[in-house]
């Protein structure tokens, strides 16, 4: 997404078979400019509770991690495997690969509210996204806000254009972060179970 910057990496196959090889979990993707904190969201929201794997070979991170959820019989709480893909930085190119994209459950669409061009972006992240998911849950996040506050009460037109719900955030002091996590990981996991189902 960033102008200039060189074109993709060489096409990844193993991607998919990494997505394959890691078993029946919701995956939940982050998009959004460089810079923008993703990482720092999701570290944030792990702490000390995750095992971040770098995989190189694709240009990006892996965290795995489980939570529980209230989706059992009688709304028990059952525990639930997550993988939260980063980009590692290949978001400086063009575009990200399509296999980053493969069997993906949720998408958290970060911009950075102390730059504009990261938040005129979204448009092009959603378009690229849709290509590859055409439907998946999407969540956007105005991230930095403890820089300032007031924007908070700015009107972000792209998400009420696309029907997507907005958080304000900070991975510096944590404001919604878990929160906003917790709503994607449902709307991810609810992906999933649709999709079993549609596929059985």
């Amino acid at each position: 997404m960033q102008e200039g910057e060189g074109t993709a990496p060489a096409p990844q196959a193993g991607m998919e078979k990494e997505v394959e090889a890691r078993g029946d979990v919701v995956k939940i993707i982050l998009c959004g400019d460089s810079a923008v904190g993703k990482s720092k969201l999701v570290e944030r929201f792990l702490m000390d509770g995750y095992q971040p794997q770098q995989l190189s070979t694709y240009a990006l991170t892996l965290f795995r991690h489980e939570m529980e959820l209230p989706v059992g019989e009688g709304g028990a709480k059952v525990p639930v495997e997550i993988d939260f893909w980063d980009t590692a930085g290949q978001e400086r190119f063009q575009s990200m690969h399509p296999s980053y994209y493969y069997k993906a459950h949720a998408c958290i669409l970060v911009f950075d509210v102390g730059r504009k061009s990261t938040y005129k972006n979204l448009s092009q992240w959603y378009t690229e996204l849709r290509e590859h998911c055409a439907k998946i849950p999407t969540v956007v996040v105005a991230n930095k806000i403890d820089i300032n506050k007031e924007v908070t009460k700015k009107a972000f037109n792209f998400p009420t254009k696309h029907n997507l719900p907005l958080f304000f955030a900070s991975a510096a002091d944590g404001t919604n972060v878990v929160t906003l996590f917790e709503e994607a990981v449902k709307l991810g996991h609810n992906t999933r179970i649709a999709t079993m189902w549609t596929t059985s």
